[in-house]
């Protein structure tokens, strides 16, 4: 089969689905990031955050989330295709043709769902609440693609050459 031509066999996830699989998600990564806080204010001595007239990380703080949110849905999508919040939903990502997503599709669907937040760099020039408005918005019209797409793929999904489908 073309890998470019998505299997009609599979079911495609509606978009309320997936929103509420988000949701779901948004829990782990609330734990995770609460995790790996706490993981390094205990290696720092409690020094991780300064608060000498403002609110200072240390500078390998945010990457290392990155990192760490990176590897769990990268090891989600490539060990089982689910994540945490996808589980309940019975919801699973697949390549177009219904096969395991690959490193590179798993990759490429990250950076480009995660593309959005490079607009928090808006804050810089604007306000904070511009840059969160932005992202926002950037999302939504990810996910309105799948409105319009006949496999209800959104923007990052196609990007990948990825899908969302129902199980069971």
């Amino acid at each position: 089969m073309n890998p470019s031509i998505p299997n009609p066999s599979l079911m495609p996830a509606t978009l309320p689905r997936r929103l509420l699989a988000l949701f779901y998600d948004l829990w782990a990564v609330i734990a995770i990031l609460a995790m790996v806080g706490y993981a390094c204010q205990r290696a720092t001595g409690g020094q991780l955050i300064a608060t000498a007239g403002h609110v200072e990380t240390a500078w390998w703080y945010q990457p290392l989330q990155g990192l760490v949110l990176s590897a769990y849905f990268i090891a989600s999508w490539l060990r089982g295709g689910q994540t945490l919040g996808m589980r309940p939903w019975r919801l699973r990502l697949v390549r177009v043709d219904g096969g395991r997503v690959r490193f590179a599709q798993a990759l490429i669907r990250l950076l480009a769902g995660a593309a959005p937040l490079l607009l928090l760099e808006l804050a810089r020039v604007s306000s904070t609440s511009v840059a969160l408005w932005a992202v926002l918005i950037a999302w939504v019209i990810y996910f309105a693609w799948a409105l319009t797409n006949a496999r209800r793929r959104a923007l990052h999904d196609v990007i990948a050459g990825t899908e969302v489908v129902r199980i069971g």
